[in-house]
């Protein structure tokens, strides 16, 4: 959910980032209907004929904000959430039949409608404006996402489809899909992961039709923000939107993990919602943050033409539920093509009770790293994708051990551990040394520090 943005982090990669020009072909731009289909990506370098990345058919112009790497690009229109039989394809139909069975309209057909094939490639407004994050936010750093050019970039999150759903005239939605973030490195952070975005309005008879005497309340007053509401809404309508929402969730997730599950709300007062929570389960013990969800801004309701509404909205990390649930214990693994994994997986059907059984453990391999910054500004998360673009997979994890600031000169170097470790087989130092020695150069070459190799 774009309003509890507190995931995004910081990188920059330039020179080698794209060859001159990158065609791909996948997904259709506009898909309005639920759909199970794959598209696999198809990628192809071709002359340095023109400055530009083709995607889905489409040419987009390098410009100086234009910072997808071909690692990346590599990932568009994978689609595992729509690959069967996949552990994000099983959370998420496990996430549809849930809402398709319980909450139903008038007519008895379900109330939510899927759309889990809508491009990754969005524009800007669509990201940003049309969610009113501000122009001096820190979520739109060039750092923090991956941009095909100042006007058009790889979706950072699937409230980006928020308010083109809303104005298309959807009161009740899911929307699925796969977003991109430069991020850390470990084991439950990766650059590309997949989102489950749900939204639903109300109109007031919708709202307060259930409520005793609830014929003289309505939805908007002119009143004062605070932190419990918007400066527009009442506070009964605040009340049950909240309710609403929280039921809904708690709902969900006693049906995904069962009826021992513990759950607890935190509050988060963002400046995009008022008020707004994050979801946190037990979980073997340790209480684990699992969405973020709140009371819709009203500014954005309004200008999707849907001003006679209240709603909610609600954002889930599809690989943080399918960790959870399958005892995954490593991002990477979703992407592996290694049939012991995928395998795991296949049942008679979506409710299979399922724990992953950990391929043979790999022993990790170990290199450090440390530099002296450029003078300039320097963020750890250009050389965290410097580090994956180069390592892909093959990088366990990346930790700051260091920071130490030269007393005389003032120049400040850190110090990185890298962890080396393929999911699927036994790495070589040999290899790994290959890979850390064209790490240590591109960070000279890319980056502008100085080696301390």
């Amino acid at each position: 959910m774009a309003m509890l943005w507190k995931f995004m982090r910081v990188a920059k990669y330039s020179k080698t980032a794209l060859s001159p020009k990158v065609k791909a072909r996948g997904i259709p731009t506009h898909s309005r209907h639920s759909s199970s289909k794959s598209v696999p990506s198809d990628f192809a370098t071709s002359a340095p004929c023109s400055n530009a990345v083709e995607l889905f058919g489409k040419s987009y112009p390098q410009d100086d904000y234009s910072n997808v790497t071909e690692k990346i690009l590599s990932k568009v229109g994978k689609n595992l959430h729509n690959r069967k039989h996949h552990p994000l394809w099983l959370i998420k139909e496990q996430v549809k039949e849930h809402f398709y069975k319980h909450y139903l309209g008038r007519r008895g057909t379900p109330l939510f409608s899927v759309y889990d094939a809508l491009s990754p490639v969005v524009t800007v407004q669509q990201n940003f404006d049309s969610l009113l994050i501000p122009q001096n936010h820190a979520s739109r750093r060039k750092e923090d996402n991956y941009y095909l050019n100042r006007d058009h970039m790889l979706r950072a999150h699937t409230s980006a489809h928020q308010w083109d759903l809303i104005h298309s005239g959807l009161d009740a939605f899911l929307a699925v899909g796969d977003v991109y973030r430069r991020d850390t490195i470990d084991n439950t952070h990766y650059p590309v992961f997949h989102q489950m975005e749900g939204v639903r309005l109300f109109s007031c008879h919708e709202l307060f039709s259930s409520i005793k005497d609830g014929e003289g309340l309505q939805l908007f007053e002119q009143g004062h923000r605070t932190a419990h509401k918007q400066e527009c809404h009442t506070m009964e309508a605040v009340r049950l939107v909240e309710f609403n929402l929280k039921q809904v969730l708690t709902k969900l997730m006693t049906h995904i993990f069962g009826d021992g599950l513990q759950v607890r709300w935190v509050d988060c007062y963002f400046p995009f919602t008022h008020p707004s929570f994050e979801m946190e389960i037990n979980f073997q013990g340790e209480w684990m943050e699992v969405l973020g969800c709140g009371v819709m801004e009203q500014q954005l309701v309004n200008s999707a033409g849907a001003q006679d509404k209240i709603g909610w909205a609600f954002g889930l990390g599809l690989e943080r539920l399918a960790m959870i649930l399958y005892d995954i214990p490593d991002i990477r693994l979703f992407w592996s093509e290694d049939e012991r994994f995928l395998k795991q997986f296949i049942g008679p059907h979506i409710w299979h009770k399922i724990k992953f059984q950990p391929l043979s453990r790999y022993p990790p391999l170990i290199n450090d790293i440390s530099f002296w910054l450029p003078s300039e500004t320097y963020s750890q998360n250009d050389f965290y994708d410097l580090v994956r673009t180069i390592g892909g997979d093959l990088i366990e994890k990346v930790v700051l051990l260091d920071e130490f600031a030269h007393p005389k000169t003032k120049k400040v170097s850190h110090c990185y551990r890298i962890v080396y470790r393929h999911p699927e087989r036994t790495l070589t130092q040999d290899e790994v040394h290959r890979i850390h020695q064209a790490i240590e150069e591109s960070a000279v070459r890319e980056l502008g520090v100085e080696g301390r190799f």
